[in-house]
């Protein structure tokens, strides 16, 4: 897989940058900051673009940004973001773009190596590859009419594990259940929640769910 990096932090980027060569991934570009990350994207655009949200030069959202116009510029470009916090608006606005090729990770989670390379490899598949804590963020409950409050806790689990790109298989592995009953979960909760449009894939199911959530 052919990936950009764009970490303003030297250590974690050439950390990330060996961890990537050695698990066989090609780093076409390692970048400090959003306007080399959007250059380098346009020169050569890769598989898989890794973002730190905040960089120089006000260390708030450039990265999210430029995250945000390769996904609008570049869709085949698949787009992994880090960040230390979970920035509700803006992860919200990754899930309801294009479907697909689209992660959020919280930068504890890449310390946890295995998670953070099953999160890469999904992105590059075209799945999705959120973090669970930005998933629970995203899911939380804001008011009584809320439409989640109609899924039962084992459909609540179910969705917030499609909303980490897992397959149906993995869901059913992780819940200790039969895939045949995820599939039966799934159904009933996209009843519940009123979806009944037909997505044309994993992906874009998920995001269907997601998108109406973050309406």
């Amino acid at each position: 897989m052919r990936v950009i990096l764009a970490e303003d932090s030297t250590l974690l980027r050439e950390g990330l940058v060996r961890l990537l060569a050695e698990e066989g991934h090609e780093v076409t570009a390692a970048v400090g900051d959003a306007v080399e990350l959007l250059a380098a994207v346009n020169a050569d655009p890769p598989d898989v673009v890794v973002a730190d949200v905040r960089m120089p030069p006000t260390h708030t959202d450039e990265g999210l940004r430029a995250a945000l116009e390769i996904r609008r510029e570049w869709p085949d470009v698949g787009v992994l973001v880090l960040s230390q916090y979970v920035e509700r608006r803006y992860a919200t606005e990754l899930l309801t773009g294009e479907p697909g090729a689209v992660g959020y990770l919280l930068k504890d989670r890449v310390a946890q190596v295995d998670e953070f390379l099953d999160a890469l490899e999904r992105v590059g598949d075209g799945r999705t590859a959120f973090d669970p804590e930005v998933v629970r963020r995203l899911l939380v409950r804001t008011s009584h009419t809320d439409p989640l409050a109609r899924l039962t806790p084992r459909e609540g689990d179910v969705l917030a594990a499609m909303a980490q790109g897992h397959t149906n298989a993995a869901i059913a592995g992780q819940l200790h259940v039969s895939q045949s009953a995820v599939e039966k979960h799934i159904n009933a909760l996209f009843d519940k929640l009123e979806l009944t449009g037909r997505g044309e894939g994993y992906s874009r199911r998920v995001l269907a769910v997601l998108r109406y959530l973050g309406s």
